[in-house]
Order: structure tokens, then C-alpha cells, then sequence
């Protein structure tokens, strides 16, 4: 349901953090039994969005909350460490206002702030399953009146039974790729609940359907990143990405650290009275500790790499935007590998009781393989490596 502005409400950082922390121990609470049971947090997505969390890393003189990238991705960590799943399904609101607040350019700037003030979401995606290159777009979108129609499929439509609105990539008669936004309940918009991977299954990440929907002329626009100064607008999209992954990691923690301390036992060679106290056990979570921490740094000296592009323009907004994503895509190797590997140690802190279903804690590791598989982290570290060796620049397709 699409919201309503209250333009008299004055939004803080600190205030939202506030306002969502009780939320989210809720939301890390049921997160187990969601995934057993295949059940979406709507109460809870609802809940932070009447919170207006996308406000935080807009500017106060548009309404927002003020901050930095480093705010917006250090709550994003806060939400994957209390459920990855709805994070992820944030994903697409938080690029929204990104876009807001990094771009006084922005088409439509205005109404998706309204939008944004007034607590709506955002889903959107060009992938397609069609056959053709990953990155094609096949979804037709043609002239009619005053307006557009638009036909096609959208896969992987990331957090779309969550959003208010729904954005994606068609083409036109002459082949020109153009950007679409229409409400989620516009006529002819489909979304299916047909997601199934390993993990973050229950991202709302499912197919969409658009048959003969109808875009007003103010809903369509033409997107060219190449004609700006930073090309390189992904850059925060893929940080979003490692900043779940962070989440992970210090979800598998705190997974561990109540599994020694409430279930465990020791084994039959140790020679302590708790697992809490074995050296091994010790070891271990200190192990798991120290991968969340390396993604979390990394994935936050990450975003302040991005809030130093803002404000630049020409060549220097070019070169600091190029190192930005150099420096991103080096971050999300740290933070899946930390993932990965904090979420395998988890584990290894107690016997075979840890692995029962009922406790679902494979999740952690579905979670991030799943996450680690939308951009492979050897491209990242190979573009990275080109750009350390030749000055050559990261490509601008959206993936670093």
C-alpha cells in the first residue's frame, strides 16, 4: 500500500536507528522460523518502512534524515544481521534513495522523494530469462498515445512483494533502452513467488510479469550513466551486496556465541566444564569474530570511498568514482569470503546437535553462498587487479 507524506515530520539518524532497534530484535527473533516455514516478514518489512529507514543518507534539506553512505550501509548490516532475507529484499529501496541523494539530476527526482517521505518501497530489475547474454533486455516497450505499454518478464524482482513500486529496463521500437516505474498494482503487473534457491529464499526475488501495462510519459525515461561524470553507479549497489554479507557473518557470531553458551557441551576429550571455557571452542568463535569484523570494516571504509565521489564533477568525479569501485569490488571479496567462512566455523563450536534442522542455522551459509553467486568474486578481484597494474578502469555495467 503506497503511503502518505507527512511533511511535518523531521527525521534524524539517531532517531530512526532508535526507532528501528526493537524491530529488529523481532525480526532476528522469527527469522528461524520464517525460514522453516516459508513465511514473509510484511509486519516487520512494514514496520521499518513506517520508520522511513531509506530517509537515512538523504539530505535534511530534502526531508531525509541527513548521514552518510557509511550510515545507510551501517543500518544495512544492522538489518542482514537480524534477517539477511529482508535486507536483501530492501535492496531496491535503498538504491532508490540512493539515486535521491547522490544525484540533484535525477529524473523524476522529485516524486520519488515523495515517495521516499512518505515510507513507500521499491523493487525493481532488468534480468531476464530469455536465452540471451546476461544483461539483455527483451521486455518491449512502444508508443501508445500520451503514453507507453509495456510487455515482458522480469526475473529475479528482488524484495517485489514488499514494494509499493516497481522499476525495470525495456526496449523501444528502435532498439533504445529505456527505464521504467509503475505502482505494483497497475494493471497487467504480475509478481509470482517463484524464487528457489538455496538460500535467501525469502527475498521476494521472484518473477514479474508485465502484460500490456500501461506507463504514463512521466514514468519512462532514457538511462545513459556513460554520459556522467561517475559512470560508475553501481559502485553502491554492489556495496549493498557486501554489506548483507557482513550482516551474515555477524549473524553467524551471535549464533555461536548463544549456541556455546546455552546449548552446548563439551566433548568427551575436553577437559573443561563448559564449552565456553574450552580453548578449542574459544578459538573458534574467535575465528568467526574476527571474519565478521573484517567484512564489516571493510564493507564501511567501502562507503566512505563512496561519499567521497559526492559533491565531485568532471575528471575528478571520473577518477575518484573509478577508485570507488575498485575499492568496492576488493570489498566484496572480503566480505563474501568472511561470510563463507564465519557461517562453515559456526559449525565447529559444538557436536552434532548443531546441525538439527529445527535450529535452521545452515541458513547462514545458504544465505551468503547465494548472496556471493550474484556477482562473481573473481571478476571483482580481476578488475581490481587491472586496475592496480594498469590503470585500466573497472567496466561501468553495474557489477563493481
Amino acid at each position: 500500500m503506497i503511503g502518505t507524506e507527512d511533511t511535518a515530520v523531521a527525521y534524524s539518524v539517531e532517531g530512526i536507528r532508535a526507532a528501528v532497534s526493537p524491530i529488529l530484535r523481532g525480526l532476528r527473533e522469527g527469522a528461524r522460523t520464517r525460514e522453516l516455514a516459508r513465511e514473509y516478514a510484511f509486519d516487520d518489512v512494514r514496520a521499518l518502512a513506517e520508520q522511513r529507514i531509506t530517509l537515512i543518507g538523504v539530505a535534511e534539506e530534502d526531508g531525509g534524515a541527513g548521514g552518510t553512505p557509511r550510515d545507510v550501509i551501517d543500518l544495512v548490516i544492522a538489518i542482514a544481521r537480524a534477517d539477511s532475507n529482508v535486507a536483501q529484499a530492501l535492496r531496491g529501496s535503498f538504491l532508490t534513495a540512493n539515486q535521491v541523494a547522490s544525484r540533484p539530476d535525477l529524473p523524476n527526482r522529485t516524486s520519488t522523494l515523495r515517495r521516499l517521505r512518505a515510507g513507500d518501497l521499491f523493487a525493481g530489475t532488468a534480468n531476464e530469462r530469455t536465452g540471451g547474454a546476461n544483461g539483455s533486455v527483451s521486455t518491449t516497450i512502444r508508443r501508445d498515445g500520451d503514453g507507453y505499454v509495456i510487455d515482458g518478464e522480469k526475473y529475479y524482482s528482488t524484495g517485489a512483494l514488499y514494494a509499493s513500486w516497481f522499476s525495470g529496463l525495456a526496449k523501444d521500437e528502435d532498439g533504445t533502452v529505456l527505464s521504467f516505474t509503475v505502482p505494483v498494482d497497475r494493471e497487467g503487473v504480475e509478481r509470482l513467488d517463484d524464487f528457489d534457491a538455496v538460500g535467501q529464499r525469502l527475498t521476494a526475488s521472484g518473477t514479474t510479469r508485465l502484460k500490456n501495462v500501461r506507463a504514463h510519459g512521466h514514468e519512462v525515461v532514457a538511462r545513459d550513466n556513460a554520459r556522467l561524470d561517475n559512470p560508475w553507479q553501481g559502485a553502491f549497489a554492489q556495496l549493498y551486496l557486501a554489506a548483507v554479507e557482513a550482516g551474515i557473518a555477524a549473524a553467524a557470531l551471535d549464533d555461536a556465541i548463544w549456541f556455546v553458551r546455552e546449548r552446548a557441551r563439551p566433548i568427551k576429550h575436553s577437559s573443561a566444564g563448559k564449552s565456553a571455557e574450552d580453548p578449542y571452542v574459544r578459538e573458534t568463535v574467535g575465528d568467526i569474530g574476527a571474519r565478521a569484523l573484517a567484512a564489516r570494516s571493510a564493507v564501511l571504509l567501502a562507503a566512505e570511498a563512496v561519499q567521497g565521489v559526492r559533491g565531485l564533477t568532471g575528471q575528478r568525479a571520473r577518477a575518484a568514482g573509478a577508485e570507488a569501485a575498485v575499492t568496492v569490488a576488493q570489498t566484496g571479496v572480503i566480505a563474501i569470503e568472511s561470510a563463507l567462512r564465519a557461517a562453515e566455523l559456526l559449525f565447529d563450536v559444538a557436536g552434532g546437535s548443531i546441525t538439527n534442522r529445527e535450529l535452521g542455522l545452515d541458513r547462514h551459509w545458504r544465505n551468503a553462498r547465494t548472496v556471493a553467486n550474484h556477482n562473481p568474486r573473481q571478476w571483482k578481484a580481476a578488475v581490481a587487479g587491472a586496475y592496480h597494474l594498469t590503470g585500466e578502469d573497472p567496466p561501468t555495467t553495474g557489477l563493481f
